[in-house]
């Protein structure tokens, strides 16, 4: 059926196309819920105990199951279902703004992109997503403005109104 396994595709060769299998949501989700969990456990072996969890996306989903909500098999049963109903949206992109929320979200309306605020790491640092030639175009106008801007690898447009569409099934 074409499926690899994720532990195929996270050890293949650099360059190859199974390795680039990563950059797709349906593998990339799951890698990094692995990856979370695996250096909490690690943390944890080491006898550093969180008294609480907190995450990002796939992060808020790793720290929930680190915390004890899921067994192994309903925390990998939710991670695929969420990975596979991203996958299957529509193609978007990502980019990260060396500028605070407020100037960003002023550009986005003021130029009526169809883009939105995917997260706000730090005071001058935001990311945007949505349609890829929005997302573009906006970024294009912020760095007239003088600020960096650097395009993700992603595959889909995270934490964006793209993602509307799955909220049902999920």
């Amino acid at each position: 059926n074409g499926v690899q396994g994720l532990r195929d595709v996270l050890f293949a060769e650099a360059g190859s196309a199974q390795s680039k299998l990563l950059d797709q949501t349906n593998y990339t989700q799951p890698a990094l819920f692995a990856f979370e969990v695996s250096l909490a456990r690690l943390l944890m072996a080491w006898g550093i105990n969180p008294d609480f969890l907190i995450g990002h996306s796939i992060g808020e989903v790793a720290a929930a199951y680190v915390g004890g909500l899921w067994t192994p098999e309903d925390a990998c049963r939710l991670v695929a279902a969420r990975a596979r109903l991203m996958q299957d949206t529509g193609a978007g992109g990502m980019v990260s703004i060396q500028a605070n929320s407020a100037e960003v979200e002023s550009v986005i309306h003021e130029f009526g992109f169809g883009v939105d605020v995917a997260a706000t790491n730090g005071p001058m640092s935001t990311v945007i997503s949505g349609e890829i030639e929005a997302v573009l175009a906006c970024a294009e106008a912020l760095k007239h403005r003088g600020r960096k801007v650097r395009s993700l690898n992603v595959s889909h447009a995270f934490h964006s109104r793209t993602m509307d569409p799955v909220l049902e099934e999920f």
